[in-house]
């Protein structure tokens, strides 16, 4: 019997019916010149989609946006030649065996205006973020430094642009054949620093309580639905940790996380992707419960855990272990807690991206690699 077993039964959601539970993480490559995904894109993706992997999650796509993203290779998801491309990897994926469903990204505050190439303006940012409008972020857990001023926040408009380009984004994507729509709503970026009251000083319908946080990432929820209709899922990603703040907390007790995660729930989320960089950290004091357990059950929704799945090595130890070795991996504390009911999918990240079988080899109970850093087959 395989060590992964339990996550071989199906899943549904919404219209789209998962063979199994174990799916392919979102991770940023920067293998897209000008935002159009190549022919060695849709290549990655259908080889991993072979293997037979329940679900592909995407790097993240930029927006039709000026400010989605910070770089040139991001890929994006408007425009004739980044459709075509798009269509080309669906296609693939989808001939593979596999469903793929594209995450939509906005930086927001992270925008880099050095690498965003053509367009005019400063990083989208919720409110008073504390520090320089050039493109510096500046958190400060300690406390805000008095000697710099909050920059402007986003006005009514700016926010409805964006709303706007999510909603197109989606249409894009399921015009093109995409099995859902997926949102970043984590780490930092735009959405993410609309929930966080460290990064949302607002005191208007978009900042102040919690549900009003959570209402520019449930207004995107909802121009999704509108675009893609009822039977493809929607996929949101949230965390606790951001990426200039590994400390940070999205929320501080359960109630919190729940007046956060409710709205985003009732506006049409089907998916709560909870990222954590361990997933059997537990998210607050007195229950094991990780931040996936908690999404579901503080929502009732379904919830994906992901953060060093198969990688025991990687909380500092990634120098390369031989077969003998293999057997060395956090799967079995990952399947107890699966069938404990903690949540309903597995999110893989480095482990498929530095072994494109690793799937394959997962199901059959073979050895296999769970961090080389050296591997070319990271990259392709």
């Amino acid at each position: 019997m395989s060590a992964i077993e339990p996550l071989l039964r199906p899943f549904a959601l919404r219209g789209l019916e998962l063979p199994n539970r174990v799916v392919m993480a979102p991770m940023t490559r920067y293998r897209s010149p000008a935002g159009v995904p190549t022919g060695e894109v849709a290549s990655y993706y259908a080889r991993r989609a072979a293997t037979g992997l329940g679900l592909i999650l995407t790097e993240g796509v930029a927006l039709p946006h000026y400010a989605a993203a910070d770089h040139p290779d991001i890929p994006r998801i408007d425009g004739v030649e980044v459709l075509e491309g798009w269509r080309k990897v669906i296609e693939e994926v989808h001939a593979a065996g596999g469903r793929i469903v594209p995450q939509l990204w906005h930086q927001g505050p992270m925008w880099n205006v050095e690498y965003a190439g053509p367009g005019t303006g400063n990083p989208m940012r919720p409110s008073g973020i504390w520090g320089p409008a050039d493109g510096v972020i500046s958190f400060r857990p300690e406390g805000r430094d008095a000697s710099l001023a909050p920059v402007p926040p986003m006005t009514d408009g700016d926010i409805a642009d964006v709303i706007g380009a999510y909603a197109l984004a989606a249409r894009n994507a399921v015009a093109l054949g995409a099995d859902g729509i997926a949102i970043h709503g984590a780490h930092g970026y735009l959405i993410d620093t609309f929930l966080w009251d460290y990064t949302n000083r607002r005191d208007d319908r978009w900042g102040g309580d919690p549900a009003r946080r959570a209402a520019f990432g449930a207004e995107v929820v909802r121009a999704i639905r509108t675009e893609i209709g009822e039977d493809r899922p929607i996929v949101l990603r949230f965390s606790q940790f951001k990426m200039q703040n590994y400390q940070a907390l999205l929320a501080d007790t359960p109630d919190a996380l729940g007046a956060l995660l409710g709205p985003l729930a009732d506006a049409g989320v089907d998916l709560f992707d909870a990222s954590q960089r361990y997933f059997d950290t537990p998210t607050f004091e007195g229950s094991t419960l990780n931040l996936a357990g908690w999404a579901k059950k503080l929502t009732g929704k379904a919830s994906m855990t992901v953060g060093g799945v198969a990688l025991d090595k990687a909380r500092g130890n990634a120098k390369h272990i031989d077969d003998s070795q293999q057997s060395v991996n956090n799967l079995s504390l990952l399947v107890e807690r699966f069938e404990r009911g903690e949540f309903d999918l597995v999110a893989v990240g480095r482990a498929i991206l530095n072994d494109p079988a690793w799937f394959t080899k997962a199901v059959a109970g073979e050895p296999f690699l769970p961090f080389d850093p050296a591997s070319l087959e990271r990259l392709t």
